[in-house]
């Protein structure tokens, strides 16, 4: 609320700073304790045990994207992979597409380059 009296809001941005600098002294004291608290030996025991769950997640992956390498090779129409590249969700097989689609361009202006130089 407003107050016209200068002491008063003296007193006021003084008791806000106060109220601030031992929050942050909380926060201080709140980080020293977790920086060295001992690992929970759980959670590694939690990780190993999700390894091979993670492992052949990202075997099925590997699989999924060379099957797509594998298709994007027979497609020959950049209008056919940007619809694909629409429609893909993760960011490997979108990345795999746009590559398609670069090398198809290149391929295109490889193959227009001989008819522009023997136009002159």
């Amino acid at each position: 609320e407003a107050t016209l009296d200068l002491a008063e809001r003296r007193r006021i941005r003084s008791a806000i700073r106060e109220l601030q600098r031992q929050e942050l002294e909380r926060d201080e004291e709140t980080l020293a304790s977790k920086r060295f608290r001992p690992e929970r030996s759980s959670h590694r025991q939690d990780d190993k045990e999700n390894w091979p769950q993670s492992r052949r997640l990202e075997e099925e992956q590997q699989a999924a994207l060379t099957a797509l390498s594998e298709q994007l090779e027979a497609i020959t129409s950049v209008e056919e992979l940007t619809k694909l590249l629409r429609a893909a969700g993760e960011y490997e097989e979108r990345k795999l597409i746009r590559a398609a689609i670069r090398k198809l361009r290149a391929e295109e202006i490889e193959g227009e380059a001989p008819f522009l130089c023997s136009g002159r």
